[in-house]
């Protein structure tokens, strides 16, 4: 299966129809949050509609970011593209998401604590049996808009690592098969934590964006490419 990943569109819709051939070409397309510009709440609901629209009758599985509003998670419950604090089942693969960034600049609407972030992903705890495939790769993917820290992920300039590191402890705990995360726009990179793959793709309004490509045979999932991409 291929999958189209994004994040960070903040209202820039325009770069949408120059993946006209990446959109007809996914399975499914995962976005990691910040519908919205920054300090322009009102871009967020456009931006949603453009991007549900691209993806045609493709699967949109999503979360919130650090720019949209709070409230926001109720607009992408209603177009079902939310998989934000819930565990959603696709074609094998269970898929589960935790929305907003952590607590930094305070400029933004939705800046979190760590246990907050993490408490997204309180569903895990009661679902293992559900996630844990056959037993022997995982099933499990996950989008979290804030990346864990100690990746390619999470670095900010100074070579500094901003990530969360209960998130990071989540993913060694649970092992998703991936993770897709985004918010640090300077960051676009792919890392590994344990055999989990970590990609952020970059920030769509930037045309930035991945692939990742994972096939389920008799050994579980396996990822078997991961790319990052550009307009």
């Amino acid at each position: 299966m291929r999958f189209l990943i994004t994040s960070d569109l903040h209202g820039k819709t325009d770069v949408l129809d120059k993946l006209d051939s990446e959109f007809k070409a996914a399975d499914a397309v995962f976005f990691g949050g910040d519908f919205a510009e920054f300090n322009k709440l009102e871009t967020g609901k456009p931006a949603m509609q453009a991007l549900i629209q691209k993806c045609g009758e493709k699967p949109l599985f999503s979360v919130i970011g650090n720019c949209d509003s709070p409230d926001f998670i109720e607009e992408i419950e209603k177009a079902d593209i939310s998989i934000e604090g819930s565990l959603t089942f696709y074609e094998g693969l269970a898929l589960a998401g935790s929305g907003g960034g952590s607590k930094f600049t305070g400029t933004t609407p939705f800046e979190r604590s760590e246990e907050e972030l993490l408490s997204d992903f309180d569903v895990l705890k009661s679902s293992q049996e559900q996630i844990s495939g056959d037993g022997e790769t995982n099933s499990l993917v996950l989008i979290m808009h804030n990346p864990p820290k100690d990746t390619e992920c999470d670095i900010i300039e100074g070579g500094v690592h901003v990530g969360s590191q209960k998130l990071r402890e989540l993913i060694e705990e649970f092992k998703p098969l991936f993770v897709v995360t985004g918010h640090i726009h300077e960051s676009a990179g792919i890392s590994k934590i344990g055999e989990s793959v970590v990609m952020n793709p970059g920030s769509l309004a930037e045309g930035k964006y991945g692939i990742i490509e994972a096939e389920k045979s008799e050994g579980g999932w396996k990822v078997i490419k991961s790319e990052l991409k550009s307009i």
